[in-house]
């Protein structure tokens, strides 16, 4: 079983900044990347920013400049710094965790719960 706990959600006003963490736990062989993802209102969910094992970082086009995402390796633990937040920036957030399959070329995506986050204007 593999669990992720995402905390740091909340209300902020536009301009704000959140720091979002997400705690992964279980059995985890080898992680591939860890990432952030949203889902505004009745809208699908989207890539934020992944980093992969090795450091490799990748952004959505609308948050780049304003969101960093890093790795805690020894904690498996991936945070997302949120600055200069906007109102269309407030949606549920989701960590998600891809790990490789043990002697295959398969992976595993994992999702947390999601955790709110509301930018007012």
């Amino acid at each position: 079983q593999v669990e992720l706990v995402e905390s740091g959600g909340g209300l902020v006003q536009a301009g704000g900044s959140l720091r979002l963490s997400c705690v992964a736990s279980g059995r985890i062989f080898s992680i591939n990347a860890m990432g952030w993802y949203r889902q505004p209102p009745e809208k699908q969910r989207e890539l934020v920013a992944v980093i992969t094992r090795g450091g490799t970082t990748n952004y959505a086009n609308s948050v780049k400049g304003r969101f960093t995402i890093s790795r805690d390796n020894a904690k498996n633990t991936v945070y997302l710094q949120m600055n200069s937040l906007k109102p269309e920036d407030t949606a549920a957030y989701y960590c998600n965790l891809r790990v490789q399959v043990p002697f295959t070329d398969r992976v595993n995506d994992y999702w947390g719960q999601g955790t709110q986050v509301t930018v007012s204007s």
